[in-house]
């Protein structure tokens, strides 16, 4: 698939939870790691979304939220990959941190160059990739 979204995980649907408007998805990845979606019910029921069914999560790169330290706070955002900075590619105004996770994924976040700076974002530098469930789009084969 092509597609304009940096940041897309093929994985297996492990639990679909559906509610009176929003259906909430949990996908697991090849290394472990779970991303969990929000979408509305009638396109999980259009998506034939149930668990087993392999599928793609996309992210754009500007959703990701990077986390050097939580100081002890835990936040509502349900997607929290931890992984390693790889590579920062600096721009004129932002820059792209591409992470490892876990389990051999990637993950890229488009950031500002102030944060690079302020968060000490260099390459071998654990971090967490965060990013709600509603920021997630799913797509199937078909």
């Amino acid at each position: 698939m092509k597609a304009s979204a940096r940041n897309q995980f093929t994985g297996t649907v492990s639990n679909v939870l559906i509610g009176a408007v929003n259906a909430e998805v949990h996908v697991k990845l090849k290394g472990g790691q779970t991303i969990v979606a929000t979408i509305t019910k009638e396109s999980a029921e259009t998506l034939a979304i149930r668990t087993g069914l392999e599928v793609i999560a996309l992210v754009k790169a500007p959703q990701i939220i990077i986390v050097t330290d939580f100081g002890g706070y835990k936040i509502s955002a349900r997607n929290q990959l931890a992984g390693t900075v790889t590579q920062v590619k600096s721009g004129a105004v932002n820059t792209e941190v591409d992470i490892e996770l876990s389990g051999g994924e990637q993950i890229a976040a488009t950031v500002t160059n102030d944060s690079v700076d302020t968060l000490g974002l260099r390459k071998g530098r654990s971090v967490t990739a965060v990013f709600k469930a509603g920021a997630v789009i799913l797509a199937v084969a078909g």
